[in-house]
C-alpha cells in the first residue's frame, strides 16, 4: 500500500508538472501605458546608444519615432474600444489584405526616411537590428503556440 502512494504521488507530479503552461495569449506591458512621447523617447535612445548618432540624427529620428508611436498608440486605442463595446469582428480576407498592403507602405515610407537620415554604416547596422527583432519576434509567437 505504501509503494503504491508513493507510485501515485510520483505520477500525480509528473502529470502536474507535463501540463503545457501557454500564459496569457497577449501580454501586455509597459509599453501599452507609455505614451507615443515616451515610446519615441525610448525608441530613439536606444537607437541612439546602439548606432552612435550625433545631435542632428537623433531630432530627426525622434521626430520618425514620434510620427509612427502616434500612429500606433490611435490603432491600440480604437482596437480597445472596438473591443470594449462588443462591435470587433474578425476582418474578412480582403480587409486584411488591405491592413497589411497599408503597413507595409508605411514600413517602406519609415525606411526611406531613416535611409536620409542614417550614414551607409549605421543605416546597414539598423536593418541589421530590424532583421534580428523580427526573428526573435517570430520565435517568441512559436514559442506561444502562436502564428509562425
Amino acid at each position: 500500500m505504501k509503494r503504491f502512494a508513493v507510485v501515485l504521488a510520483l505520477l500525480t507530479t509528473l502529470g502536474v508538472a507535463a501540463q503545457r503552461n501557454n500564459g496569457p495569449c497577449m501580454p501586455r506591458g509597459q509599453k501599452m501605458n507609455m505614451t507615443a512621447e515616451e515610446m519615441a523617447t525610448m525608441q530613439t535612445k536606444h537607437m541612439t546608444l546602439a548606432l552612435d548618432l550625433t545631435e542632428a540624427q537623433q531630432k530627426k529620428v525622434m521626430q520618425l519615432h514620434l510620427e509612427e508611436a502616434k500612429l500606433r498608440k490611435a490603432r491600440w486605442e480604437e482596437m480597445d474600444k472596438l473591443r470594449a463595446s462588443g462591435d470587433w469582428k474578425r476582418p474578412t480576407d480582403e480587409e486584411r489584405l488591405a491592413r497589411q498592403n497599408a503597413r507595409l507602405d508605411e514600413q517602406i515610407a519609415f525606411q526611406a526616411k531613416m535611409k536620409e537620415v542614417l550614414n551607409d554604416e549605421q543605416y546597414q547596422s539598423w536593418k541589421d537590428m530590424r532583421r534580428q527583432k523580427a526573428k526573435f519576434g517570430r520565435k517568441k509567437m512559436q514559442e506561444r503556440g502562436r502564428r509562425g
